[in-house]
């Protein structure tokens, strides 16, 4: 069986970790997205408040398979 894949690019955020940016931007593309499939990480920042990381910013490249 073949697919075919759309892949779309999000920014996630948490001021909890990377992994956490990385599972809010999956959990808001599901809401109106189906089939998903894989994602990417491409790119990590972060920003600082008093030489602290505040907060993650990751940006992800996300697979889904398209209906037939």
């Amino acid at each position: 069986m073949s697919h075919t894949y759309k892949i779309i690019e999000l920014v996630g955020s948490s001021p909890i970790s990377s992994d956490d940016a990385v599972k809010n931007a999956i959990a808001s593309a599901n809401k109106t997205l189906k089939h998903l499939r894989w994602f990417e990480v491409v790119e990590t920042r972060g920003h600082l408040e008093e030489g602290l990381v505040a907060h993650w910013q990751v940006t992800i490249k996300v697979g889904f398979t398209l209906d037939k």
